[in-house]
Formats: structure tokens, C-alpha cells, sequence
């Protein structure tokens, strides 16, 4: 992609991670406001609206854009710039605690996974399977690792395979250490996602490895989504910032997780 149009596209999914971060704080937003807000002109801030809408992820009225349910699925696209710090925090964590000489490891898709392979970006003695198409990519333009992708159907919002082809690649390795990233995670409700598939591909991955690492931002601690992939007794290691809730945390320990907390400065 040319660099002028890669910079209008960063701009863009700026922008509309800005008009979510609005009506987190408000149910509803005028547009003018918006277009005050963010320096853009009313139809580019039109235009940005009714593509979020299309998405589920705002509901657009004349004029305002009102806040969708909270359970909504933020596209990968526009996850990769929220809380960007705690999410290298915790990549250069999890890559301390992994052990030296060859490993296989398996990674969950996610923002938080792809910032874990670039901080493994040193690691030539290791084997990365995933389901992950954008942890594939990461991986295989770092050059330094095997790759070992799943087939399965893709899920265009997260950029995963799954379904009955990734869980049959699956059930065929064993994973030395799973690193897990999710929707949410809560002592009563496990590691969750928004999407039932999707789960039950990471759930077979995670079934087949001796250790595994979640690695989850502090803003996703004591939040549930819609399908579980996992108990969350069955995480050895938490790896998390210091803007997670501490009441949260200390009922995770009480099911005996190991937990790491890492600080993050504010984005």
C-alpha cells in the first residue's frame, strides 16, 4: 500500500476509535461535535458514522450517533491502537517468561498476541501455531520462526480460522505453552469471546498445551462475553497491567492462578 494511503487509513481508524471512546462516555453524540472534536469536516465524520453503523457498533439517527449495546465486537482493524502501551508491557512480560531453546508455542488471535510475536521477534528457536492470519503474517515478515497455520473458515472481524478444519490442526500438535488473549476474564465467568466457534477452536488449542499464559489488558478483567473458551482455573499464569480491578484479581488468585502485573502507562 502506498504510504499517502496507509496514512489516510491510520487516520481513519483514528478517528473511529475516537467516536467509540465518545459514546463510552456519552449514550449519544451530535456529529457537529464530533466533527469539532476530531478537526474533520461533518461529511467525513458522516461517512466514518455510517461505517461503524454498518458494523453494529453505533446506532446512527439524524444527526447524533447513539451508543450500540456494550457487548458489540470491535473489528481487529480497529482494536490494534486502544491501550497500545499496556498491551507492549505485557508482550515484553510474557516473552521473559517463556522458556529458552525450542518450544512450541500456540497463540490465540488478538492485538495483545500480535504485540507478543513482535517482542519475540529475537526468538528463532521457536514454533508459533495459530489460527491467527494476522499473527501469521506478523511472524512470517519477522522471518525468525516456524509457522504452523490452521486451515478453517475466516472470521472476517477477528481474522481467525475456525471451525471443524482449524481444530482437526489442533488436535494433531502438542503446545508446549498456550498464550491465551481474550474478551474478558472473570473468576465466575472464564477466559470469553464474543463469537461461539471461535471459542470452541481456541478451547481445542488450549486443550492441547501442557501450560498456559493468559494475557488479557487490565480493561478486559471481570468483563464477560458471550462464549467461554476457557475455566479460568485453568490459566497458570495471568499476565495483566496495573489498571486492573484488584477485587477481580484477588478472586482470580484464589482459584490458584499465578498472577503477573505488569505497569502501564497511559496511552
Amino acid at each position: 500500500m502506498p504510504s499517502d494511503a496507509h496514512s489516510t487509513s491510520s487516520r481513519r481508524n483514528d478517528r473511529m476509535v475516537a467516536i467509540l471512546a465518545m459514546l463510552r462516555d456519552r449514550d449519544e453524540v451530535p456529529l457537529r461535535d464530533m466533527a469539532s472534536a476530531l478537526g474533520a469536516s461533518a461529511a467525513t465524520i458522516r461517512r466514518d458514522v455510517v461505517s461503524l453503523a454498518e458494523q453494529g457498533l453505533l446506532i446512527r439517527s439524524h444527526g447524533t450517533a447513539r451508543r450500540a449495546g456494550t457487548g458489540a465486537e470491535l473489528p481487529v482493524n480497529l482494536r490494534d491502537g486502544r491501550r497500545r502501551r499496556a498491551k507492549e508491557a505485557i508482550a515484553h512480560a510474557v516473552a521473559s517468561e517463556l522458556p529458552i531453546g525450542r518450544h512450541a508455542i500456540g497463540l490465540t488471535g488478538g492485538t495483545t498476541t500480535t504485540e507478543i510475536v513482535r517482542a519475540l521477534h529475537h526468538r528463532h528457536d521457536l514454533t508459533l501455531i495459530t489460527n491467527s492470519v494476522s499473527i501469521a503474517l506478523e511472524a512470517a515478515s519477522q522471518g525468525q520462526q516456524r509457522v504452523l497455520i490452521t486451515g478453517g473458515v475466516l472470521r472476517p472481524s477477528s481474522l481467525e480460522l475456525v471451525g471443524s478444519l482449524a481444530e482437526s490442526t489442533f488436535k494433531q500438535v502438542n503446545v508446549g505453552t498456550a498464550i491465551v488473549g481474550c474478551d474478558g476474564m472473570s473468576a465466575e465467568g472464564g477466559l470469553t469471546t464474543h463469537d461461539g466457534i471461535e471459542a470452541a477452536t481456541n478451547h481445542t488449542m488450549i486443550k492441547r498445551a501442557a501450560h498456559i499464559i493468559a494475557a488479557v489488558d487490565g480493561s478486559k478483567i471481570g468483563r464477560v462475553t458471550l462464549a467461554k473458551l476457557a475455566e479460568a482455573k485453568d490459566v497458570d499464569l495471568l499476565i495483566t497491567d496495573d489498571s486492573a480491578d484488584p477485587e477481580e484479581l484477588a478472586r482470580l488468585r484464589a482459584l490458584g492462578i499465578a498472577i503477573r502485573i505488569v505497569h502501564a502507562p497511559i496511552d
